[in-house]
């Protein structure tokens, strides 16, 4: 996928690293740990993050201060040079009339503040693994103990050849990887920024509280968070969801800080995002086979696993596995949550 690439002066002289690809309705992605422009397009861990924006949007991002294309002096770590970023790279970008922003992980911070102060720019707001409070302003002392010690390890032995302590960064944001992705962010943390890059970006992320701007954002809202977050815990997002007037919340069903792309929590992530900020029409049932399809059919009806095996001339068990199997396939884990998420799609119908 092609992408543009250009550079720009932020107010106070930091040059920042921006890139646009795609055309449609236009997305902007504020900046968030780990990035590096050209090496998206190629990592395991990202390309189909940005192959799915870039296909269905005009897709914006950049990479932050300290960090991948970007790189340079990692000072001048604080929200309102985050803000002030993300202002000059939509400025930039010359996008005419409002667009959706997306904010994931410690993007969500610059989201909110661009969304309250700019209210009439932003159509929409989409927040994945974000948080209005840092490790240190969770009031959890032990967990605030252990975030210190991580930010200790970067400082200490991000640069070295050995992979063992940038894989304590890995294990907690893709606890599911394959040993090829594994590898691949663990080089992508030595390649996109420095030790002292990433011990300041870290500290920093841990101390931001914008707790405060969370009900005066009046944009349409949407906050998706994988249940088993090992970097942002799943509370953060509920909060999120419950102080943004109107917010719609999503748990994901998923341990990765990053969705991986052979995961059904990736599927139900592109649903969701297309439905809400107006891309391609969706089918949720185009992964399932015909004999799936007449199952969920009869589930979405209310039928038990005992009618629907009589009205098939299938057995309990089999409706069981096949169940089992449609839930992997629709991203959830629940005959609840796959009944409210295909009556909402509206697809049985057609």
């Amino acid at each position: 996928m092609k992408q543009s690439i250009r550079y720009l002066t932020s107010r106070e002289g930091t040059r920042i690293a921006w890139s646009s690809m795609g055309a449609g309705v236009p997305v902007v992605k504020a900046a968030n740990w780990l990035s590096h422009l050209e090496y998206d397009l190629e990592s395991p861990i990202w390309q189909h993050w940005t192959r799915f924006f870039g296909s269905h949007f005009h897709f914006v991002r950049y990479d932050e201060r300290g960090c991948g294309m970007t790189g340079g002096d990692p000072r001048g770590l604080s929200l309102p040079n985050w803000l002030a970023d993300l202002e000059s790279v939509i400025d930039a970008a010359g996008i005419e009339g409002p667009f959706a922003l997306m904010g994931v992980s410690q993007g969500a911070a610059a989201c909110l503040a661009y969304a309250v102060r700019h209210p009439q720019r932003v159509s929409k707001l989409l927040l994945y693994g974000g948080y209005a409070r840092g490790a240190y302003e969770r009031g959890n002392p032990e967990a605030a103990r252990m975030y210190r010690a991580i930010v200790d390890i970067a400082r200490g032995g991000w640069n070295d050849q050995n992979p063992v302590f940038r894989q304590v960064f890995t294990a907690r944001f893709i606890p599911d990887a394959t040993d090829a992705q594994v590898q691949w962010f663990n080089e992508l943390a030595r390649t996109t920024t420095t030790a002292e890059s990433a011990g300041a970006l870290l500290e920093a992320r841990a101390r931001i509280n914008v707790t405060d701007l969370l009900p005066q954002v009046a944009v349409p809202t949407l906050v998706l968070h994988s249940r088993q977050d090992g970097v942002v815990p799943l509370e953060e997002g509920r909060l999120l969801a419950a102080n943004i007037p109107g917010a719609r919340f999503v748990e994901l069903e998923s341990r990765n800080h990053v969705l991986l792309e052979n995961e059904p929590a990736w599927a139900r992530f592109r649903e969701e995002t297309l439905h809400f900020l107006g891309g391609e029409p969706s089918d949720r049932l185009a992964a399932l086979t015909g004999r799936e399809r007449m199952i969920v059919q009869r589930l979405v009806a209310g039928c038990t696993n005992a009618e629907i095996a009589a009205s098939l001339f299938i057995s309990d068990k089999t409706v069981r596995n096949a169940l089992t199997r449609i839930f992997e396939k629709l991203g959830v884990r629940s005959r609840t949550q796959a009944m409210a998420l295909l009556r909402d799609d509206g697809g049985l119908d057609r």
